[in-house]
């Protein structure tokens, strides 16, 4: 793993490296914490050590999380899921993103929800139908009408048009 590479190169051994976070066993001193964000920087990471920046960043790592890879396990609303992940209200977990984000966690799985369906249109693997059960809607016109209140397009015009762009996970 590349974070890890980073660490160890500096000669700070994590106890675990895992999707967004970092255990250490020890604190460390300001000016490692200098060099390592410099570090990371480099290789196109960040270091994010507040509080709300890391329930922030743990949201959307479970939202990204749910759409890339297990979005119809999803048998809750949302909300739920994320309190009961998070161990959090989820009232308090909106309010912080919305001030934060400036948009609200709905808009921000949407938006998540909406460029997967986009990868799945050009990959052309898959039916609108599909699609739609793969990503837990609850018809293709669900689908189809989030999409177009989305991009201003429908799926079917999506597909015709190769020449729109993905945005990356990290520009949403």
């Amino acid at each position: 793993m590349v974070v890890r590479s980073v660490f160890e190169n500096m000669g700070i051994n994590p106890i675990a490296v895992e999707l967004g976070e970092v255990e250490l066993e020890n604190d460390i001193q300001e000016s490692q914490k200098q060099e390592l964000l410099k570090n990371l920087r480099a290789i196109g990471f960040d270091l994010i050590d507040d509080k709300k920046s890391k329930t922030i960043d743990r949201i959307k790592t479970l939202i990204i999380d749910l759409v890339q890879n297990k979005n119809n396990d999803l048998k809750s609303n949302l909300s739920d899921y994320l309190a009961q992940q998070l161990h959090q209200d989820y009232n308090t977990l909106s309010n912080l993103f919305s001030e934060v984000e400036n948009t609200t966690i709905e808009k921000y799985f949407i938006n998540q929800k909406v460029e997967k369906i986009k990868e799945l249109i050009i990959y052309d693997e898959l039916s609108l139908s599909e699609i739609a059960y793969s990503l837990n809607y609850s018809s293709v016109s669900h689908l189809s009408n989030q999409f177009k209140k989305a991009t201003g397009f429908s799926p079917t015009y999506f597909k015709n048009l190769k020449s729109i762009k993905r945005k990356q996970i990290e520009d949403l």
